[in-house]
């Protein structure tokens, strides 16, 4: 009885597997996705989330039934070091295997943010991660690469490599400071190919995001994809962030996007927002020759204009999303 317990076990855990493993072939033309990053904090706290019927229901599952089909997560380099993001491990690797399970056993489409540090790095702050802090140029770029294989390698093992991935957040000021600051633009292309290398020795179908925080800023956004492109650094996907309080209007995110859509090849993803939910999404998918791709809200369980309320029912922004949904046939 005992053997066939541990039968039972294996035939249902490869069921799982062949699953997920499924489920990560699942392609989206178009984009409505959503970072949760904070999901297991708040779940750990004991926080729930409730569907329309008011019934308790994984958030997830409740992103979906609302017309999203993307989610998008960060991770820290090493969140529990002295100076790291939360010593509870939260945004770890292992972390973001449990939740990559749950994206993908919901079907949806999996974006992992590497932030390159032990905590938040943004366009005000770049750090670099504690255990590679002594490291020079050679050294810096190694462990980029090999620390950007070993996350994705451990993803691939149980069946759910994302299908897309960022070499850095918000990194138009640059990264890792002060070795790769913008000041410093062959050094940022030589991290940039680094983290690019080691996406690609595990699979060269993962799609590639330089994201970069300046959703209304034109020229800030030229300069950085001219010089990353000049130095040979090779992506799929521009990201910007778009906040009016620091990036503009939405006529400016509209004029910086539609330039950008005719300048470059790569697609556009506005792959951080929370206000101005229907203008910003309108802007996107209007973009010239169809580069406008998608959106993702940044963490909307929790802030500014989130779509939950504090006790974790649906409230009227989240209203929103079946509209977009059903206007530009997201699926």
């Amino acid at each position: 009885m005992k053997h066939l317990k541990i039968a039972i076990l294996l035939f249902a855990t490869g069921l799982m597997s062949l699953s997920l493993k499924a489920q990560s072939k699942i392609k989206h033309d178009k984009i409505l996705g959503a970072d949760i990053s904070w999901l297991p904090q708040f779940e750990a706290q004991g926080k729930k989330y409730y569907g329309d019927d008011s019934v308790a229901t994984d958030a997830i599952a409740i992103l979906k039934a609302h017309g999203f089909n993307y989610i998008r997560l960060r991770i820290f380099n090493n969140p529990r070091a002295d100076s790291g993001y939360s010593k509870k491990g939260f945004c770890d690797l292992a972390e973001t295997m449990k939740m990559a399970r749950r994206i993908k056993a919901a079907g949806m489409g999996f974006l992992l943010d590497f932030h390159y540090s032990d905590n938040w790095a943004d366009p005000g702050k770049q750090h670099i991660p504690s255990a590679w802090k002594n490291a020079g140029y050679a050294g810096l770029a190694d462990s980029v690469r090999n620390f950007t294989t070993d996350v994705l390698t451990a993803l691939k093992k149980q069946g759910t490599l994302p299908d897309m991935v960022q070499v850095g957040n918000e990194i138009n000021h640059g990264m890792m400071w002060p070795m790769a600051n913008i000041t410093h633009l062959d050094t940022l292309a030589g991290m940039l190919k680094a983290g690019i290398a080691g996406i690609k020795s595990v699979d060269k179908h993962i799609k590639i995001m330089l994201h970069i925080a300046c959703g209304g800023q034109n020229k800030e956004s030229r300069f950085f994809l001219d010089n990353m492109i000049a130095r040979g650094v090779k992506f799929d996907i521009i990201g910007e962030s778009y906040y009016p309080e620091w990036h503009g209007t939405t006529e400016d995110l509209k004029n910086n996007l539609t330039d950008l859509a005719s300048r470059y090849k790569q697609d556009i993803i506005v792959v951080e927002y929370t206000q101005k939910k229907e203008e910003v999404n309108d802007i996107e998918f209007n973009l010239p020759d169809k580069k406008g791709i998608g959106t993702f809200i940044w963490e909307p369980l929790n802030y500014q204009e989130a779509i939950f309320d504090r006790s974790g029912h649906e409230n009227e922004y989240m209203k929103v999303y079946p509209k977009i949904a059903a206007k530009y046939n997201i699926k």
